[in-house]
């Protein structure tokens, strides 16, 4: 072995030598080994420990290691024909949300993505505030059920309005909220109102809960109010799924007159509005005030998520809701997963509670904005003929490609030449209205990296014609 050996390399050459000889045979002493391959007892630890994970080894204490048994090998593939009968007609496609979040491979700029790039997470507050969080003396316990009480009373204040704590209740992520949201308001095979384009992980746990996503048309101003009492009129749907500020994917802000258009035509329906608002705290320029806060007969289920402002896996969020549809929910995530872990609620309380989170949000919010003025300048550059609008918060621009142009093949040519970006075809929930591509300028490392991702894309659509 060289000098450089790992114990993966190790575990290599002596998984070799396990299958050469019989079952039970006993291997080399540890410091044999060490001597024999010229590594560290620490690395012939670890070799060791990785075969036996794999079952090709057995330790016995004071005896030493020797080649596991064998499994006897199947006489052929097993027969799962069974299943398909039993399942039913019924499917849960995931696909729709999988691609959001694979990491894009080595030297692929990635355009798309739903996260912070870990150079803007706060990953040391985080840290920090967690170690914090762990030395409380109920960290570990049940939490009460609602959620923890200060968290409660910090997404209460945050959101504003006549919001008070006991309306909020702490859930475990923004995509979980949306499931659970709709699973309590509306049964299997109920139409859902979302605007068209729309966040795909949200139609797709409607479809996975047996529910019909009715597209309701956006424009640069939000959802129509218009088509969406249309909508309502037609289908006799009971609640509309919406991101009134910075929507994913074309970052929108439902203009102020259509927000109240649209709790006039809701009330008309008697139907609920669910508010996604999952980008309020990545404003590049304040948002106007939630939803919910202009909401006087608990029409608004509001769902507020601080994800996207901090790291993939801090999967906190709240739902706000009042009167019978609060009990509803709570009863849902109460059958469906108890409570969100004590120790991530305490995190976050300790986090946002922190000297240091009002800093970061500026940071955040300053360097967003400089990626998306990088972002629209070289655009600008390589790819006069896209429309692109310009966002006042989120991660994402919304780009019309030429007349003709299949976004999904440029898609396909663009991650081929280097550069990852999300067709728009699958933001629809119907038809689309054209080809667009949603371009994030969030996930890439820096604004170097995002004018390097604009000439490969521009080079990808060019070459396409």
């Amino acid at each position: 072995m060289q000098k450089d050996s790992s114990a993966a390399a190790l575990a290599e050459v002596l998984r070799a030598e396990a299958r050469r000889l019989r079952p039970g045979t006993r291997l080399p002493s540890s410091r044999v080994l060490v001597a024999r391959h010229k590594v560290s007892p620490v690395t012939v630890a670890r070799a060791l420990g990785l075969l036996a994970a794999e079952g090709v080894v057995v330790t016995r204490p004071g005896s030493g290691t020797f080649v596991a048994e064998r499994p006897a090998k199947a006489p052929g593939p097993a027969d799962h024909g069974w299943q398909a009968v039993a399942l039913g007609d019924r499917s849960i496609e995931a696909g729709g949300v999988a691609w959001l979040l694979e990491p894009p491979r080595e030297g692929v700029v990635p355009l798309s993505g739903g996260y912070l790039h870990p150079v803007l997470q706060p990953a040391r507050a985080i840290a920090a505030a967690a170690a914090r969080a762990a030395r409380r003396p109920a960290a570990w316990e049940t939490p009460p059920l609602g959620g923890v009480p200060e968290l409660r009373a910090w997404f209460a204040r945050t959101v504003g309005g006549d919001v008070t704590p006991a309306d909020v209740l702490i859930t475990s992520g923004g995509q979980q909220s949306i499931t659970t949201v709709l699973r309590a308001l509306l049964p299997p095979g109920a139409p859902l109102l979302v605007e068209s384009p729309t966040y795909v992980g949200a139609t797709a746990v409607a479809r996975a809960s047996g529910l019909h996503p009715v597209p309701v048309p956006v424009d640069a101003d939000g959802v129509r109010p218009d088509l969406l009492a249309e909508a309502f009129a037609m289908t006799g749907a009971r609640a509309l799924y919406c991101q009134p500020t910075f929507h994913n994917p074309t970052g929108a802000v439902l203009a102020a007159e259509r927000r109240a258009q649209v709790l006039a035509v809701a009330r008309a329906a008697g139907a609920f509005v669910v508010e996604d608002d999952f980008a309020r705290l990545l404003g590049i320029q304040p948002g106007p005030p939630p939803l919910v806060t202009q909401d006087a007969d608990g029409r608004v289920v509001h769902i507020a998520s601080l994800t996207k402002a901090t790291a993939p896996s801090l999967r906190v969020s709240a739902v706000i809701a009042r009167g019978p549809v609060a009990e509803r929910i709570r009863a849902t995530q109460l059958v469906e997963g108890f409570f969100p872990a004590r120790p991530l609620q305490e995190t976050l309380l300790e986090l946002v509670s922190s000297p240091g989170w009002p800093r970061h949000l500026r940071a955040v919010r300053t360097a967003l904005k400089a990626r998306r003025d990088a972002l629209l300048a070289a655009l600008g550059r390589e790819l006069p003929e896209l429309r692109v609008n310009r966002p006042s918060g989120g991660f994402h621009l919304w780009a019309r490609l030429p007349d003709g142009t299949s976004d999904v093949e440029l898609a396909d040519a663009a991650l081929q030449g280097g550069v990852l970006v999300s067709a728009g075809r699958p933001f629809f929930p119907a038809e689309p209205s054209g080809p667009h591509l949603r371009l994030s300028y969030a996930a890439a490392a820096s604004e170097a990296e995002l004018a390097e991702g604009v000439r490969r894309l521009a080079a990808a659509l060019h070459t396409a014609g």
